[in-house]
């Protein structure tokens, strides 16, 4: 058979890297343009003359003409391809391809000559011959001595090509050496294909390939078909067009040479992303598909629906159950008799002081004590109250608890805060009080800022009305209370610094018949009163005690219980009683309370704390004498009228010891630590009222 044969000879040198002679730097030179497309120019290379060391390594970088357009990099001038320039001190350039081809017209060939001073070839890279008939020489120079190498590669058919290795069927291969440069590539044929024109019947290109001509007409080359790649002088291969990136929105199928996009079941349309697409078919399928879908998610709104039920049902059941444990039958049973009394204690439903405290968020927090947290709510009616969650109850005293209830709820009195009501619809009652907007009596005496605001008149008062309160609860109550946890810490200050008596937690009813509770201790150290911690014997002398304590502490500005003082001094108590007993007491004062001049209000309100302290309840005096003393030294503040002239009562008080005076029960007035005071004695007028 006669067949048209095209010798081609070919250096592979695309992807020439050429060892640099000189050590490459890391950085154009400073003001340089470093970049030509997606090549980089580190020095010694360069854009222009003066970024690179010298005219051999000048880069030229051109755009083309394609779209969109593109930056290439050239050595100089010349047709030499800059592909990469390496950091490690190479350079990676495209080059010619040297080969000889034949057809009716003539031989044409092609040399390759590479001839760059500067510059050696890799020995990275490979000699390479590829035909069946053909050899070639590659010549340079080498350390100033010329250098000669060649290769032949011989076959007798394509089909005895062996493509997997350059072994000298058809492909021969030989290693460069280093440092070789000035190098020439040749290539030639054993055979002159002269008549290789005449026969254009025939073809070199195998299946799945296709020929074009070149510029003459004898000569052409192959290509593959679109659809295929590969060496079309070897043999094309289909492309699997669905493993890249294709035109199919849903399906691909690759076909031979071609690839068809379709729609997935229950979808028409031709699947491609330029074309219609897929769009879901109207058929019985979906709209069975669709009617499940419906019926399962009105069986999930229902199946919802049913649990919230079943969990408010369920919630419903737990507050009842807890309203019946906490007694809230005994007591609607109890107020079912007070129907139309403004004053009757209310029964508040959990939502209702949840909605007020905003579900007890914790900025509603108002105080936290031993026996339990308040909160600060807004009724529905827009009152303000406070809310008393405690810590525990104790189910064997329910209806000793729900009995308190009810008579606290009864306490109308401007000093006591009101209760008013309760919720027994969670696992501990929550008890609901006026609120009070000033704060405790403790905050205001302790606080740097607001303790001088705190005047003795004002202190006076607090005591006067706390005591009056006290005195109320123990004889004028319906059912006597006694209050259990007197401290300055349950006395709430209103908007006019009026007092009110707070914190019934641990207060206990007296039954009329008796003077004294056996209980289990309760109360605050510091206030506690030792007979009752000796006996857990519990009277109304045990409020006493405690309030004598708030009285020293209203004098010398102390906390009750201070483990930041002496070891002698820790329990005010004891430490005001030793400076009672030493005639020291105005050394324990609060300033500011001496400074404003009321020696004798002072004495007679510590010699009445002095009392309340007494170790002995019995010798205590009760809380309607000290309510009725102390409302008495209020008057006198209030009505000086019976001031006596200045001359006959003025007296200065010195800081030395000789000057003081005692009245022979522990008191001594002195000037210890304070400069000088005035006072002008006022007559008693405790028979005048």
């Amino acid at each position: 058979m006669v067949f048209l044969v095209r010798l081609l000879v070919a250096l592979v040198l695309v992807g020439v890297l050429l060892a640099v002679a000189p050590a490459t730097a890391q950085l154009a030179k400073p003001i340089c343009q470093e970049h030509c497309g997606d090549v980089s120019i580190p020095y010694p290379f360069g854009l222009q003359s003066d970024c690179s060391l010298n005219k051999d390594f000048l880069i030229t970088c051109y755009t083309t003409d394609s779209t969109p357009p593109q930056k290439e990099a050239f050595l100089w001038n010349s047709t030499i391809k800059v592909i990469n320039i390496s950091m490690d001190g190479e350079l990676q350039i495209r080059s010619a391809v040297s080969r000889r081809c034949f057809s009716s017209d003539g031989e044409e060939w092609t040399t390759n000559w590479l001839r760059l001073s500067k510059f050696t070839v890799s020995s990275k890279n490979k000699f390479t011959v590829v035909g069946c008939d053909s050899y070639a020489y590659l010549r340079g120079s080498r350390a100033g001595v010329n250098y000669s190498a060649g290769c032949m590669s011989i076959c007798d058919s394509i089909k005895s090509v062996y493509t997997k290795s350059c072994a000298g069927s058809g492909c021969c291969q030989i290693e460069i050496p280093d440092g070789l440069s000035f190098t020439n590539v040749t290539a030639y044929s054993f055979n002159s294909h002269k008549k290789a024109g005449d026969h254009k019947l025939s073809s070199a290109c195998k299946d799945d390939a296709t020929s074009y001509d070149l510029d003459k007409v004898s000569r052409y080359r192959c290509k593959c078909k679109d659809g295929y790649e590969g060496n079309p002088y070897i043999g094309c291969r289909d492309i699997d067009e669905c493993a890249r990136p294709n035109n199919c929105s849903h399906k691909c199928t690759n076909t031979d040479g071609n690839y068809t996009c379709t729609c997935p079941k229950g979808y028409h349309g031709d699947g491609r992303k330029d074309g219609e697409r897929c769009t879901a078919s109207q058929f019985p399928l979906m709209k069975i598909i669709i009617g499940v879908g419906i019926g399962v998610t009105v069986l999930f709104v229902a199946t919802s629906w049913l649990y919230l039920v079943l969990k408010q049902r369920k919630l419903i059941k737990l507050r009842e159950k807890f309203f019946r444990e906490n007694g809230g039958f005994i007591l609607r049973q109890k107020l079912s008799g007070q129907q139309g009394n403004p004053d009757m204690a209310k029964i508040f439903t959990d939502e209702e002081l949840k909605k007020a405290t905003n579900n007890f968020e914790e900025s509603t927090v108002v105080g936290k004590g031993g026996f339990g947290t308040v909160y600060r709510g807004i009724l529905a009616d827009n009152r303000e109250v406070a809310i008393k969650k405690s810590i525990s109850v104790d189910q064997n005293q329910i209806e000793q608890f729900i009995n308190e209830v009810v008579v606290l709820s009864q306490i109308n009195h401007r000093n006591v805060v009101r209760l008013l009501g309760c919720c027994l619809e969670t696992r501990v009652p929550l008890l609901v009080y006026e609120f009070i907007s000033n704060g405790t009596v403790f905050d205001c005496m302790h606080n740097q800022r607001n303790a001088s605001a705190l005047s003795w008149e004002l202190r006076l008062r607090i005591a006067a009305e706390t005591a009056g309160a006290l005195s109320y609860l123990h004889s004028a109550a319906s059912v006597p209370i006694i209050h259990r946890d007197v401290k300055t810490t349950n006395m709430l200050l209103d908007a006019n610094y009026t007092a009110k008596l707070s914190d019934f937690g641990a207060s206990r009813l007296v039954p009329l018949d008796e003077t004294q509770l056996s209980t289990m201790v309760q109360g605050t150290l510091g206030y506690l009163d030792p007979e009752y911690l000796r006996t857990n014997q519990l009277t109304e002398k045990s409020d006493v005690y405690s309030f004598g304590v708030v009285l020293a502490e209203l004098l010398t500005g102390k906390k009750a219980l201070s483990f930041d003082r002496p070891e002698e001094e820790r329990s005010l108590a004891a430490h005001f009683l030793t400076r009672v007993k030493e005639g020291k007491l105005f050394e324990i004062l609060e300033r500011h309370i001496v400074n404003e001049g009321n020696e004798e209000q002072v004495m007679e309100v510590a010699r009445l704390a002095k009392r309340c302290l007494n170790l002995k309840g019995d010798e205590r005096p009760s809380m309607k004498e000290v309510a009725m003393e102390l409302e008495g030294l209020h008057m006198m503040n209030m009505h000086p009228w019976a001031v006596v002239n200045a001359e006959e009562t003025e007296f200065l008080l010195t800081r030395e010891e000789s000057n003081a005076f005692n009245n022979g029960d522990g008191f001594t007035a002195s000037s210890a630590g304070i400069d000088s005071m005035k006072d002008n004695l006022l007559v008693s007028v405790g028979g005048g009222r």
